[in-house]
């Protein structure tokens, strides 16, 4: 099976960064407020365990951000094989879906602000009957079947035309 972009780490990454910023901000905003005034090294110092706490919370979710991030990386799978398309995900729970070209209707590749910085595409396998969609530049729910977040841009130019030609020849010689 085949592997993403090794620059996927970096959308995975400012996925889980970004998307849980507002709340983090938040949850800081207490800890500031809660801790003031509490003395950690002495009365001179008694304002210091707010902002320290705060930072070490900031640090270790940089950190936990980053290793989910990289698992993210090793467990996302995708392959073509001669009857359907394939792909595998998940850290904990593992995902497989195994999509027949029969059902696929559309490959589109799409770039992002982030995904052109970094050098890669997205890639969404349209399927008949999905009732998913597909969500611009998202990675939660509502992604088409076949979502394949982060590829080279020569693979995923290759994989479409690939399965563009799959799907094509097959309904043919209806």
């Amino acid at each position: 099976m085949e592997k993403l972009h090794p620059k996927a780490i970096w959308l995975f990454f400012f996925h889980l960064f970004f998307g849980s910023l507002i709340p983090n901000i938040f949850f800081v905003f207490w800890i500031v407020i809660f801790t003031s005034g509490v003395g950690v090294l002495g009365n001179e110092n008694r304002y210091v365990a707010g902002p320290l706490i705060a930072g070490l919370y900031f640090v270790l979710n940089v950190v936990s951000y980053y290793v989910i991030a990289k698992l993210t990386y090793k467990y996302w799978r995708y392959e073509l094989e001669e009857d359907a398309f394939r792909k595998e995900s998940g850290i904990i729970w593992k995902k497989y879906v195994s999509i027949p070209y029969e059902r696929i209707q559309n490959v589109d590749i799409t770039r992002g602000i982030l995904a052109r910085i970094l050098g890669f595409s997205t890639l969404n396998v349209q399927t008949a009957g999905y009732s998913g969609g597909y969500q611009r530049g998202g990675m939660g729910t509502g992604m088409s079947e076949g979502h394949i977040p982060a590829v080279s841009k020569e693979a995923a130019e290759k994989i479409r035309v690939w399965v563009m030609h799959r799907i094509t020849g097959k309904k043919s010689g209806l």
